[in-house]
């Protein structure tokens, strides 16, 4: 290429694309990832999918608001427009500073993107761009402004144009194009302008003023008052339909100083501090969080244990299932769909896939449970944070006006993990300790991702954003996700919350105890402050892996020691003051019921619980012994007696599968059932002395049994007594749902550099000058308008073995075995056995091609330039 070709401005995107670096394409493909799905052929199909709709409708919404504006700005800009004029538009008369310093960024990002290209003297959007953001009578612009001069007139006849001249003093011209042109320079001249309008009266003035801001269209009737008719006949209101008229563009952007937006937003809005604490509290507080959330995980699944609620026939909990799980747990009904999407996203729990489907533990589960507590903690968090599925729209409809039930489908929103991590390291950017006003978080990740797409914008003419709208609802539940999870205290971020997004720990002052917790938003403490820049790709699995092993080694010395005992009391309760080691905690779980929890948890013992730890397989004598060897305290001698009453009357009474039957050694006791009216729905019948019969199944004889105050046993086909333990129902092998990905992955280094390498290649074999093979006209091995060559196979070999001996490069078109074809450009090594082989400048590496599937050979042209 000549130097006058380098020099000379690109004509096309594509040629823009032509002479950036590889840093350059890099980060176009890093920013717009479905550009490399699959890898383009060369630059020329690059720019063509850069410009179709899907993927400009992509890059416009992922725009932060600025860079939005900087491009409406110049969908109502000229095409090509000029920086200068494109900074007047920004800034407007009064030049405003802020938005002057940021449009070189903004102009920056958007050639980054490809949705600008151009120098700065002929700036131009692509046209797909243009067309989503510019203004129609159909689709309002963002900003407020109304069709051109030009746009206005198009359908209007010569006659009333030059009448508009008049109007104006214009003088009258021969042709309706050169004077609409002057109508739109006179519009255009602000001094000219300004008299121009301090002419009109008040009153229509005033009607300038409400269209100036938008929307540009106003209603009139088939006869105006004066104050209207003085608009209509200077042009300065445009009819765009019977009854409908538009204010030119630019008339308004001279009633607006020049300026395309009302508020430009330059800079984005800072996160404000709530409130400060000291950082060794919100420590703490986190630490506090995370031990409930392992605890009521552990509740969750132990309420599960052995078998959980029925699965839906559309999947997903019922309504009545999730109240219950709420009462068992103690928390609200959002909260509780929280932790049964979390433990099912960890792939704690699942679907048995049983004929009688029901939810329960997987055995992944019990690996979980012996890992020590802060990696169990890391473990949630972690899959928290990159979950997609979001619970915080259970209860909600879907598209098809269905509930949306926990645990069923539907649930995915792809934005959920960036919009966590981004709120998290705006938590992070604040002084260590402080929580954020959440107003602030809104409307700073509003400014970083205007919610609201290009064409949800044009349907309303405003950019602004609802609150209601999703991105801004999961960053709500974030922060109260968070502060469930203990990734969060006291709503500040927790240092292993920190290491969780992988952002460096921040120095602590030496001078900071814990004596004093100074709070509010004017306390004045030495803390350290660290701004996170936006992710500009999402981490990989290695350094997701490497953040949560980071923060599960933060969180474990905020731990206490786990207890091995607890205190019994008189009552029949038990007070664990801390956590339990696993074995007390998991004994104590089947032998009392938790009563109470908090700081420390309160277990009471009574009948069924005992009887729990004695159909487990305890006997009353390894029962007191756990209590003495665990107790600080005496065992009280109610306790004692509770544990023996139910142990000398427990499997006395045996069940069995007859459909089922009773035994007893002590006749007394089955007169006494039978005597009960109670056990009337049993359907019991005496077959032996010692034996009754019933009409139910062992299961509701036991339980009815139970339920009339005895204590049977169930017993197997031997005779001997069946122990029921809390782990006996596990799914099989279950493995936790997938993230749905929110568009194409983000390309890593390695995949960047390899389609880098194959666009240029490709673009390399498209675009190099080929010599005109023999015979008349373009010949044989010349493809016109970039087809694959054309060559017999005899040239084609003959052309070959000839670029063997002398080393040059050929073109080459190609199909492979699945018929796809493609033109490459290689250096032949070695023609042999029906094959060549050569090193492809489109692959960059040798490769051995068969003579059948090349289309044609074509010589490159020297270079000349």
């Amino acid at each position: 290429m000549s130097t006058e070709e380098k020099s000379a401005a690109p004509r096309s995107l594509a040629e823009a694309l032509r002479v950036r670096d590889d840093v350059s394409l890099a980060a176009l493909l890093r920013s717009r990832p479905d550009l490399i799905t699959p890898v383009p052929t060369d630059l020329t199909q690059l720019a063509t999918r850069a410009g179709t709709r899907a993927s400009v409708v992509r890059a416009l919404e992922r725009l932060d608001r600025f860079a939005l504006q900087t491009a409406e700005a110049l969908a109502v800009a000229p095409d090509p427009a000029s920086y200068g004029g494109l900074l007047a538009l920004m800034a407007g008369d009064e030049e405003d500073p802020a938005v002057a310093a940021a449009l070189p960024r903004a102009v920056a990002l958007l050639r980054e993107q490809a949705l600008v290209w151009g120098a700065d003297d002929r700036l131009r959007l692509v046209r797909t761009a243009r067309e989503l953001l510019a203004p129609s009578p159909q689709h309002p612009s963002p900003t407020g402004l109304g069709p051109s001069v030009r746009e206005a007139t198009a359908g209007m006849s010569p006659g009333r144009i030059q009448e508009i001249l008049g109007a104006v003093g214009l003088p009258s011209t021969h042709d309706s194009v050169s004077a609409v042109s002057a109508l739109g320079a006179l519009f255009a001249d602000r001094r000219r302008m300004a008299g121009f309008l301090a002419e009109l009266p008040e009153e229509s003035r005033e009607v300038l003023d409400r269209l100036v801001w938008g929307p540009p269209y106003g209603q009139v009737t088939h006869d105006p008052a004066a104050h209207l008719r003085a608009l209509l006949d200077r042009g300065l209101l445009l009819p765009t339909a019977p009854g409908t008229v538009v204010l030119p563009r630019e008339v308004a952007l001279h009633l607006r100083a020049g300026r395309v937006h009302r508020t430009p937003e330059p800079v984005p809005p800072a996160v404000e501090a709530a409130a400060t604490h000291r950082p060794q509290v919100v420590d703490a507080t986190a630490a506090g969080q995370a031990l409930a959330a392992l605890a009521t995980v552990e509740e969750l699944l132990k309420e599960w244990d052995e078998g959980g609620p029925a699965v839906l026939r559309a999947g997903g909990l019922s309504v009545r299932d999730l109240k219950r799980t709420a009462v068992a747990l103690d928390v609200p009904e959002p909260v509780a769909a929280f932790w049964v999407e979390l433990a099912y996203g960890a792939g704690l729990i699942a679907s048995d896939g049983e004929a009688d489907e029901r939810y329960a533990a997987t055995p992944a589960y019990d690996e979980w449970r012996e890992l020590p507590p802060a990696e169990r903690w890391a473990h949630l968090a972690g899959t928290w944070l990159t979950a997609t599925r979001t619970p915080g729209v259970v209860g909600g409809r879907d598209a098809k006006d269905r509930t949306l039930s926990a645990l069923g489908p539907n649930l995915d929103r792809s934005a959920a993990p960036e919009v966590r991590h981004r709120v998290l390291a705006l938590l992070a950017g604040l002084p260590e300790g402080a929580s954020p006003v959440e107003a602030s978080v809104l409307a700073r990740l509003r400014w970083e991702r205007p919610l609201r797409g290009p064409q949800q914008q044009r349907e309303t003419g405003t950019g602004e954003a609802r609150d209601d709208d999703l991105r801004s609802r999961i960053a709500r539940w974030t922060l109260s996700e968070a502060e469930l999870l203990g990734v969060t205290g006291r709503g500040a971020l927790a240092a292993p919350g920190r290491a969780l997004i992988g952002a460096p720990e921040a120095p602590r002052p030496a001078a900071q105890t814990q004596e004093s917790e100074p709070e509010g938003p004017g306390d004045k403490l030495p803390v350290h402050h660290h701004r996170m820049p936006p992710a500009a790709t999402p981490p990989t699995p290695a350094e997701r892996a490497a953040a949560t092993a980071t923060a599960a080694r933060l969180l474990a010395p905020l731990f206490p020691e786990p207890l091995d005992h607890v205190l019994l009391q008189a009552d029949l309760t038990a007070v664990a003051p801390g956590p339990l080691e696993r074995e007390l905690a998991d004994v104590l779980g089947v032998l009392a019921d938790v009563e109470s929890k908090g700081g420390a948890t309160v277990y009471r013992f009574t009948p069924g619980s005992v009887r729990r730890a004695l159909d487990a397989g305890r006997s009353a004598a390894e029962l007191h012994a756990f209590l003495a060897r665990h107790s600080r305290t005496p065992v009280p001698q109610p306790l004692t007696y509770l544990i023996d009453d139910v142990a000398r009357r427990h499997g006395r009474l045996r069940v069995g599968a007859a459909s089922a039957y009773v035994r007893c050694d002590d006749d007394a006791t089955l007169d006494e059932i039978l005597a009960d009216k109670r056990a009337a729905a049993l359907g019991l019948r005496r077959l032996a002395p010692t034996v009754l019969a019933a009409q139910a199944d062992p299961a509701a004889l036991l339980e009815g049994l139970r339920a009339i105050g005895f204590a049977p046993a169930a017993e197997s086909a031997a005779g001997d007594v069946l122990i029921a333990r809390a782990d006996s129902h596990r799914t099989p092998p279950r493995a936790a749902p997938e993230p749905v990905p929110d568009g194409p992955p983000a390309p890593d280094d390695t995949l960047l550099a390899a389609a880098v390498r194959a666009v240029r290649a490709g673009d390399l074999a498209s675009t190099t000058p080929r010599k005109p093979g023999p015979g008349s006209g373009e010949g044989d091995g010349e493809a016109p308008g970039g087809s694959l060559p054309r060559t017999g196979a005899a040239e084609t070999l003959a052309t070959m073995q000839a670029a063997v001996l002398t080393g040059e490069a050929l073109w080459i078109g190609y199909v492979n075995a699945e018929g796809a074809a493609s033109q490459r450009v290689i250096a032949p090594i070695r023609v042999e056995g029906g094959f060549v082989t050569a090193y492809d400048h489109t692959a960059d590496e040798v490769r051995t091609y068969p003579l059948h599937r090349i289309t044609g050979v074509a010589e490159l042209a020297d270079d000349t330039g």
